[in-house]
């Protein structure tokens, strides 16, 4: 499996301003910048090359909803939080702007806007990747001839050549969470963004992209920065074909869409990120030229926090969704279960190999979203007491509940299923009902344990979890006890902020290695299967693997 470069060790500090270069100011302390932006809030950190955060600041996302089912953030609102955690996180940490090394970003995937980027206008808001919009365009085109077509094409030439990427192609359909239908949507319905088309002056960014254009060209006329996204924020898009490793021309032919308005996709070791430009943050940041390091997504950051660098190893992030990586190493594993195979990372070597390290992925939409619901129902005053909660009734009393807000993922793979609890009684507590929703959000991470391993004919013996609901002691020993596996907790819950770091660490010269970060995790808590336990709760998984049909094809 390809693992990132080995580089020359500098100076901690290295490559600081223009006023103190490495060979300057040998032996300086380093400073990574991190930046982390999310689907509910906008953090950065301030981390020593110990690994320990020095300074951080968080503020809130403003997640609009102009109409049922849009989810969007208005983008210069969204670059003024930026901004402000930024030089917050910077103060905090008692540093100022030249004190700091390098940059790291990591964002959300598959949320995105177009716009015209040298006069900045915007054709519309940032559209996340929860967003329903184009759900009947989804829908007519999953039942279309034309994708019932090239499915079977896809099978027909898998049967021929064995080759991995048209067994993919033979259930690829078109999802809500993906940028082709939200993108293919706007240009449909857009009419502001159709003009610009025609006239050959929109653009599409992707979160990071944006981000990236935003922190190169700061407050200045020259907006000819070069228009790139990194591998992995790509790679989710559903525009993008991993085995390639490039836009799809099918994807594009198919739906019409010009891949020369995408960003150029760029490999997790460029060296071509640039310098924050000394306007992107305020006049304390003037006389600056901090390195951009890295660039990267939220899971594949997740991914590195865990230290998940070796094939077969498996993260689960447990935040506003689920979503489970198993790393396939240098091959691009087809998936037919509904989960997807992604570009984990991506290193290109001088030998010209592409150095591409693979996934697959499965995700649950709804983690948080369930837990969010619940706390507004009153059903407990926090999360952080449902454990407690759960604990004090021995069962749910029959009682079930199915998560699917956003209907049901891979291995069930039914978008129209509903959410709500069965099996109440006047005898069902509220302690019941809170157990029977975080069972249920086991219960679907213990279906995505079992596809992964049946797609990639691997038994799987320990599981990384990271994320706000990982914090929950009953979610985790419930997990480890009807999965069979080790679950294994890190002491530091912010795995995406480390794993930027780690990749900017290493980018930048501050660590060699992977083996260098490995002194960084330190474990928390394993949580070790009960055997005793697993007759029982997996009977309770049977059944309410059976209440799914009560729940399928609602909407």
């Amino acid at each position: 499996m390809s693992a990132p470069p080995k580089v020359s060790a500098k100076p901690a500090g290295a490559a600081k301003d223009s006023q103190c270069a490495e060979d300057s100011c040998p032996g300086s302390p380093a400073f990574i910048l991190a930046l982390d932006v999310g689907t509910t809030c906008v953090r950065s950190f301030v981390l020593d090359e110990q690994c320990e955060v020095r300074g951080s600041a968080v503020d809130a996302v403003e997640l609009l909803n102009p109409q049922p089912g849009h989810f969007e953030i208005e983008p210069e609102s969204l670059w003024r939080k930026i901004v402000g955690v930024i030089t917050q996180a910077v103060k905090n940490a008692k540093l100022t702007p030249p004190d700091i090394t390098c940059l790291t970003i990591c964002t959300q995937r598959c949320t995105f806007l177009t716009w015209d980027h040298r006069s900045g206008e915007y054709y519309h808001n940032f559209i996340t990747w929860k967003d329903l919009r184009a759900d009947e365009l989804v829908d007519q085109w999953n039942a279309s001839w034309t994708k019932s077509s090239m499915n079977w094409f896809s099978y027909a030439l898998f049967l021929l050549t064995r080759q991995s990427r048209f067994l993919a192609g033979s259930v690829l359909k078109l999802m809500n969470g993906q940028v082709t239908p939200r993108l293919l949507f706007e240009i449909m319905n857009n009419k502001k963004l159709k003009q610009a088309l025609m006239q050959k002056k929109a653009r599409v960014e992707l979160l990071d992209s944006w981000i990236l254009h935003k922190l190169r060209t700061g407050s200045s006329s020259d907006k000819d920065v070069e228009h790139i996204t990194d591998v992995t924020s790509s790679t989710a898009t559903g525009l993008y074909d991993p085995f390639t490793l490039s836009w799809s021309p099918l994807i594009s032919w198919l739906f019409g869409i010009n891949s020369k308005i995408l960003p150029r996709v760029v490999d997790n070791g460029y060296k071509g990120f640039g310098h924050v430009h000394p306007t992107a943050f305020g006049p304390d940041w003037a006389n600056t030229e901090i390195p951009i390091a890295a660039s990267l997504s939220d899971q594949t950051a997740a991914i590195w926090g865990s230290q998940c660098f070796q094939k077969n190893d498996v993260k689960v992030t447990m935040g506003t969704g689920a979503f489970l990586n198993l790393v396939t190493g240098d091959r691009c594993q087809a998936a037919i279960s509904g989960m997807y195979p992604l570009v984990a990372w991506q290193f290109k070597k001088p030998t010209r190999q592409q150095g591409a390290v693979y996934c697959i992925e499965g995700a649950s939409h709804d983690f948080g979203t369930v837990v969010t619901w619940a706390q507004s129902c009153e059903l407990f005053d926090s999360p952080a007491n449902t454990s407690d909660i759960a604990q004090s009734v021995p069962d749910t009393n029959d009682v079930f509940f199915m998560p699917a807000f956003s209907g049901l993922g891979p291995p069930v793979n039914d978008y129209r299923s509903a959410s709500g609890f069965i099996g109440l009684t006047p005898s069902t507590t509220k302690a019941h009902m809170v157990r029977a929703l975080l069972e249920s959000i086991v219960f679907r991470l213990v279906q995505l344990i079992e596809a992964a391993e049946k797609e990639t004919s691997q038994k799987l013996h320990k599981i990384r979890v990271d994320g706000g609901v990982s914090r929950n002691d009953f979610v985790c020993q419930f997990l480890a006890d009807l999965s069979r596996l080790r679950v294994e907790r890190a002491e530091n819950a912010e795995s995406s902020i480390m794993g930027a770091t780690f990749m900017a660490g290493i980018n930048h010269g501050i660590w060699r290695d992977v083996e260098d970060l490995k002194r960084f995790r330190q474990v928390e808590r394993v949580f070790e299967p009960r055997a005793k336990e697993y007759e029982t709760i997996a009977n309770r998984m049977d059944k309410w693997s059976r209440t799914i049909a009560r729940f399928s094809d609602w909407y």
